[in-house]
């Protein structure tokens, strides 16, 4: 099947599956199985979803914590594949999908710019020439010399983010980024990803906070149990999930909204 020019993302009947085990040691299991128990479980963290991105479209993707909104940006961004279904992509990928995604603990934050950038598909001439931007926007002082195995979840977000916000991307994956750090970084993080959108850039935001959906997005996809409940408007969205906020007029600033579970872990 052919698709238009502008379009950015498909994603066809997709579905992922995982296995949870009930049991971990041979004793447990020999147990279980003797008594006619399950030791294992399979459920489907995506579900047969399907929909069309045009380039340049900013997505905000909501559901409860569980609904697999991680899940589904891994299998855009390649990460995983799709027990069935298909999942395409135009342009260069880039974003942030896990706090320090990439890092290698025993490297100082410099050699890790310079590895992270490489994963994210930029040359180490493009690295360099972005480099001061980079650390700039980190804002992690002298600590840019030390082994981040030694740094705190709010600088990993900082240096990942850093490095991820300046790769040349027409696809931003926006995941778990807010989930730690202070105020002023939320902020500029929210900023800086208002001007990636304002370029045209296609950008996929996963956020529990309805301020922040109104604000970045044009679009909402809703997730639940893995199923795709709902695709349409932003406002119309907020009001299906029934956030407590889902009214303009009561709604806090966008970034005082931002919570350490704003862009919590998913599955």
């Amino acid at each position: 099947m052919s698709y238009p020019d502008n379009t950015s993302i498909v994603v066809d009947g997709v579905s992922k599956e995982f296995t949870l085990r009930y049991q971990r040691t041979l004793k447990q299991v020999t147990v279980a199985l003797a008594k006619g128990r399950d030791i294992s479980d399979t459920f489907k963290a995506v579900d047969d979803v399907s929909f069309t991105v045009e380039q340049g479209e900013s997505i905000g993707l909501m559901g409860l914590n569980g609904s697999g909104k991680s899940t589904l940006l891994k299998l855009i961004n390649g990460i995983m594949r799709p027990d069935s279904g298909q999942v395409l992509t135009r342009g260069r990928i880039a974003g942030l999908i896990a706090t320090g995604a990439g890092f290698h603990p025993q490297l100082t934050g410099r050699e890790n710019v310079f590895l992270n950038a490489a994963i994210l598909g930029m040359s180490e001439a493009e690295t360099k020439r972005k480099f001061d931007a980079i650390v700039d926007f980190a804002d992690i002082g002298r600590f840019l010399e030390t082994p981040v195995g030694n740094y705190s979840s709010g600088m990993f977000a900082r240096l990942g983010f850093a490095v991820a916000i300046h790769v040349d991307a027409d696809v931003f994956l926006a995941d778990e980024v807010l989930a730690v750090g202070d105020r002023p970084f939320k902020k500029k993080c929210l900023e800086r990803m208002a001007e990636i959108r304002d370029s045209g850039v296609t950008l996929f935001y996963v956020s529990h906070a309805a301020a922040s959906v109104r604000k970045m997005c044009d679009r909402v996809l809703v997730l639940e149990k893995g199923r795709l409940a709902f695709d349409g408007d932003v406002g119309e969205g907020i009001r299906y999930l029934k956030y407590e906020d889902a009214d303009p007029g009561n709604e806090p600033d966008e970034v005082d909204s931002l919570g350490d579970e704003e862009l919590g872990a998913d599955i």
